[in-house]
């Protein structure tokens, strides 16, 4: 098998993964892209002995860590962390505590095979979460919008996001009533599931949504691949079902991040 039917599985997680730790569509494909020109062209190659996944997100990194380190530098000039701005919110995070919190938590890798990506041990690793953790849920407390048609499941997100500290405005099941309360209720955080059933699409109700306001989306979906596709626009946030809390918890967290008028809506 060639190394691109190697990695090609692994490909659209890794673009969530680094759109997430960036904030930005077009700077996490950039870095990915990076990464697959220097594995192409010899520049670097995977490590042997390792599973293709840990062995293309550690070669991610190699590539990502000079920008990232420069970003950490370039925060130490001050200011206030609490800034709406995600570049002044950064200046209370590094990067090591960013990339811990997200392949723990939305990758699902073990903390042993995150430290071996981030070239750290363990136990630095389980105190970068903590402590990412920590700082995320302290600064970003939002008002939130469920689309979701299946109740349970709009339950569930609804108590995992208010145990967060955020307040859950309203839900919908539906495109139309989706619409209605954003505009309505004027939320600063929007998880959408993208098949309301009958009740049309949830796809087609964050457009409308968005085309009103610019505040975050979270898409929650049992079928990733069909948004992960590598045309544009996709999903910067996106929640494979069935979810684990922590995977809520993260994502939440980096959406609300990185937006620079979340705050405004709260």
């Amino acid at each position: 098998m060639s190394i691109s039917q190697t990695l090609a599985p692994h490909l659209p997680y890794l673009r969530r993964y680094a759109r997430a730790l960036t904030g930005s569509q077009a700077s996490g494909d950039a870095h990915v892209r990076a990464a697959l020109t220097a594995l192409l062209s010899g520049d670097h190659s995977l490590m042997e002995g390792v599973p293709p996944r840990v062995g293309l997100y550690r070669l991610f990194h190699a590539i990502w860590q000079s920008g990232a380190e420069h970003y950490d530098e370039s925060a130490q000039s001050g200011g206030n962390p609490a800034s709406k701005s995600p570049e002044s919110r950064l200046r209370a995070l590094t990067a090591a505590k960013r990339a811990a919190l997200l392949l723990t938590a939305v990758e699902a890798f073990s903390l042993e095979e995150a430290a071996f990506i981030i070239d750290e041990t363990p136990e630095e690793v389980e105190a970068a979460i903590l402590g990412a953790q920590k700082v995320i849920d302290s600064q970003l407390a939002s008002k939130v919008l469920i689309i979701e048609d299946e109740p349970i499941i709009a339950m569930d997100l609804e108590n995992l996001v208010t145990e967060l500290g955020h307040k859950v405005v309203a839900t919908a099941a539906t495109k139309d009533d989706a619409v209605a309360k954003a505009k309505s209720e004027r939320p600063g955080l929007v998880l959408a599931d993208i098949n309301l059933g009958e009740g049309g699409s949830g796809i087609d109700a964050v457009s409308e949504i968005l085309a009103s306001f610019d505040i975050p989306v979270i898409f929650i979906t049992a079928y990733p691949e069909k948004l992960l596709t590598g045309e544009r626009p996709e999903p910067t946030y996106l929640i494979a079902k069935p979810f684990l809390p922590e995977t809520v918890q993260a994502t939440v967290g980096q959406a609300l991040f990185f937006h620079p008028v979340a705050e405004k809506a709260a």
